[in-house]
């Protein structure tokens, strides 16, 4: 039998949990997981996840259990503020055919919660509150230092920790900076059991408003549709208080309030039974998360020595493709794949990880940017407009019967267990 490795991995989100669980499973690497925070977060909204990330998690063992958990459905309805339907589609349909899967909407807690259920029963050992405070390297290891001066070696090491990463920042480039996106998100999410039947039954997957400050959607998160997350996407100037780390929650009346007041002027013109349910959801909210979105334009460098960075770390995008923990998903398949033979050089490795990656993760950046578009501020004519375009575009795809070939859905058939590492 080939002598182990060991890998240690920084960060405890979806991107470290699923390495140390892929790694497990198709390698001889002993994993040690170390999170800077005292428990898993409980911070975040809702993630969406398409088909080339649900199939992943499936052949990681978690898609069952994510599934009892997240709300399924592709349906995509666009409502104008008129109170008609402007257009109304399967948007992973002909992927689902190709992959089995279709579009999972789950709270980030509840996603967490599985891989780490998953990572405790596969006995991978996980230390939380340690702060990352030194890496170093020699020709054969990589040795760390955290905040309570506990140290630990390894043959290598996996930065998953985030946007912010610490090993970027330290260790890997540090000359990469973060972009603010001039996006911010403002979510929520809302027991149904608060709201109306008649609110309840308009929503039956992904309902989104184009207004003219922007977009605000709604999409059941639990299998039950008993919560629901509502966000409104816009043009944000960066504020100058709050964590910006994962954004920041607000709880005050007079806070929320605030926000509220806001958003109900915004729909104050929103016409019929749509546009009744968005005011009722939106007066429903009594906690309101502020989710400045930052990026890493595409560049930098991913790897130096015997340390990697994988997800958000390496390749941040804004949220708008809803590929960010299918990204992650797909750097650790790939990843692990690479590491499977232990007679590879791991720079060899990595070499081989940059070289594939960088071509599909500027594709979905580029994808991203342009989804946001359609979230800028606006007038009437641009809002009237941009309700034509889409109306225009739906009907044609369905004439021409573009969705039934897969147009705009290539990416999400997209298999990194098929990518030829040669």
């Amino acid at each position: 039998m080939p002598q182990s490795r060991k890998a240690i991995i920084i960060g405890a989100g979806p991107a470290g949990l699923a390495a140390a669980l892929r790694l497990h499973q198709q390698t001889n690497i002993q994993v040690t997981i170390y999170e800077l925070r005292a428990e898993p977060t409980t911070l975040g909204g809702a993630v969406g996840i398409q088909p080339n990330g649900l199939r992943l998690l499936d052949r990681l063992g978690v898609y069952e259990k994510a599934a009892a958990r997240g709300f399924i459905s592709s349906n995509l309805t666009l409502h104008s503020m008129q109170g008609h339907i402007v257009a109304q589609q399967d948007f992973v349909g002909w992927a689902r055919e190709q992959t089995g899967f279709g579009y999972m909407r789950i709270k980030r807690t509840d996603l967490v919660d599985v891989l780490l259920g998953a990572v405790q029963k596969a006995k991978i050992p996980i230390h939380f509150n340690m702060r990352l405070t030194t890496i170093k390297e020699s020709d054969e290891s990589v040795h760390v230092t955290f905040g309570d001066g506990s140290t630990d070696t390894a043959d290598m090491l996996f930065g998953c920790d985030g946007i912010h990463s610490f090993v970027r920042r330290a260790y890997v480039d540090s000359k990469k900076t973060l972009e603010y996106s001039g996006m911010s998100g403002l979510g929520s999410i809302i027991p149904t059991s608060i709201l109306s039947s008649s609110t309840t039954t308009q929503i039956t997957g992904l309902d989104a408003t184009l207004t003219e400050d922007g977009m605000l959607a709604v999409n059941p998160c639990s299998a039950g549709k008993d919560e629901l997350f509502c966000f409104f996407s816009k043009e944000v100037g960066l504020p100058n208080s709050g964590d910006s780390r994962d954004g920041w929650a607000v709880h005050r009346k007079e806070e929320v309030d605030g926000f509220k007041s806001a958003m109900l002027e915004t729909l104050e013109s929103a016409k019929g039974e749509w546009g009744i349910a968005m005011k009722e959801v939106v007066d429903s909210i009594s906690v309101v998360n502020f989710y400045p979105v930052y990026r890493l334009r595409p560049g930098g460098v991913w790897s130096r020595g015997r340390c990697i960075l994988l997800g958000d770390a390496a390749h941040a995008m804004s949220p708008h493709a809803g590929q960010g923990v299918s990204m992650a998903l797909e750097d650790v398949f790939l990843l692990s794949r690479l590491l499977e033979d232990p007679e590879r050089p791991l720079k060899k490795a990595f070499e081989i990880y940059d070289r594939i990656r960088r071509p599909r993760i500027n594709e979905i950046f580029k994808l991203a940017a342009q989804n946001a578009q359609v979230r800028k501020k606006t007038g009437p004519w641009g809002l009237w407009l941009k309700e034509v375009q889409f109306s225009l575009a739906m009907t044609l795809s369905w004439v021409f019967g573009a969705d039934k070939r897969g147009l705009r859905q290539g990416h999400l058939v997209y298999d990194v267990d098929e990518v030829d590492l040669v």
